[in-house]
């Protein structure tokens, strides 16, 4: 604080001064389509065997209009999430506070499993992040999917934030 005191004003007006800002924030079941449409990755949240969150960096794609990811057989997620399928997925956009966005879907996972079943989630992955598909790709996709199952999360509960809707000037 400066002996004026004009960092705390200004913090305060920047992060909203205690005020519930959530309601201004939340997307609209459209912005959340559109946001979660866009190639980006994801952060997959399992529970491990102690209780402790394990977090990683996840591309996605969709499969039978839910958000699913095509991972190892024998990867630790896939091993929490047999103990255990509850399934946090959040996903994020911006660097300053005035940009961020984001989607965290809260659910259950359920396994697909046999190459016929996982390969129209192997193609969406595919175009997402590589380009697009034809059947010259075919074989790279099943590769992606060699020894691998597909994870669907089954969505009880959405929260989303779009920091942009406060119209807050940049920090920078």
């Amino acid at each position: 604080m400066n002996p004026e005191g004009q960092c705390d004003e200004m913090a305060e007006e920047i992060m909203g001064g205690g005020v519930n800002q959530r309601s201004q924030i939340k997307m609209t079941a459209e912005e959340t389509q559109v946001f979660l449409a866009e190639p980006r990755v994801a952060t997959m949240c399992t529970v491990n065997r102690d209780g402790s969150v394990h977090a990683v960096a996840m591309w996605y794609g969709f499969l039978d209009g839910c958000i699913a990811f095509e991972t190892k057989l024998k990867s630790q997620k896939v091993a929490n999430l047999r103990r255990n399928p509850n399934l946090t997925v959040a996903f994020e956009a911006g660097l300053g506070y005035e940009e961020l966005r984001g989607v965290t879907l809260i659910g259950t996972a359920e396994f697909v499993e046999g190459l016929d079943n996982m390969f129209p989630l192997g193609i969406s992955v595919f175009e997402r992040y590589q380009g697009a598909y034809s059947e010259e790709m075919r074989p790279f996709v099943e590769i992606m999917l060699n020894k691998r199952l597909v994870v669907k999360l089954n969505v009880a509960k959405t929260i989303t934030w779009d920091h942009r809707k406060l119209g807050i000037e940049p920090m920078k």
